[in-house]
């Protein structure tokens, strides 16, 4: 299929209302979006999560939950 064809194509669908491929890779680019915030939140809570404050916190909520007698 020559160039001049695919675009003439395109052009009538897109008169025609139906939507073609200008849109194809919009779910790609989404999630790379997604992946990038997600590891960037990740980064965020381990380096929250390694700070002694609260370290020492979640330590003691261990050791309490562990010494609790049943």
């Amino acid at each position: 299929m020559s160039v001049m064809s695919r675009i003439h194509r395109e052009r009538e669908r897109t008169q025609a209302g139906i939507e073609g491929d200008a849109e194809a890779g919009m779910a790609t680019a989404e999630y790379a979006v997604g992946t990038v915030a997600a590891v960037a939140f990740a980064a965020v809570l381990f380096k929250v999560v390694q700070s002694p404050a609260v370290r020492t916190a979640l330590s003691e909520i261990i050791t309490s939950a562990l010494n609790v007698s049943l």
